[in-house]
């Protein structure tokens, strides 16, 4: 398998909104916009890890066993099969830049653990 994006994906979830910027072989680069008090599923991925880099507000971070606010300009890394998700607790949006790598990357390769809008 290889990657399924392409560039001026987009999907409106939940929680917020993704688009995909630019794609390659193995990478995409994805726009993620969190609403106010919105949250991503708890999750993790099987085939690719993600940099996440904070554009604007602050997200509530979970990455493994660690939780913690993550102001603008911070640069996140979240590696293979890693446990992670972004929350916004406040009442402005939070966008972040993903940079997905690997080998294969999908939108089904996600594996939610925990989802307050009931898509396990």
């Amino acid at each position: 398998m290889a990657n399924t994006y392409k560039k001026g994906d987009n999907d409106i979830r939940p929680w917020g909104t993704w688009e995909v910027l630019e794609s390659g072989d193995e990478f995409i680069v994805k726009k993620i916009v969190v609403n106010p008090h919105q949250k991503l599923s708890l999750q993790k991925h099987n085939y690719r890890s993600e940099h996440w880099i904070i554009a604007q507000g602050t997200g509530h971070v979970t990455i493994g066993d660690k939780t913690f606010d993550a102001p603008q300009d911070t640069a996140l890394y979240i590696p293979v099969q890693a446990i992670h998700r972004m929350e916004n607790q406040t009442e402005d949006i939070v966008i972040f830049i993903e940079v997905q790598t690997g080998k294969t990357l999908d939108e089904n390769d996600i594996i939610r653990l925990e989802d307050s809008y009931g898509r396990k």
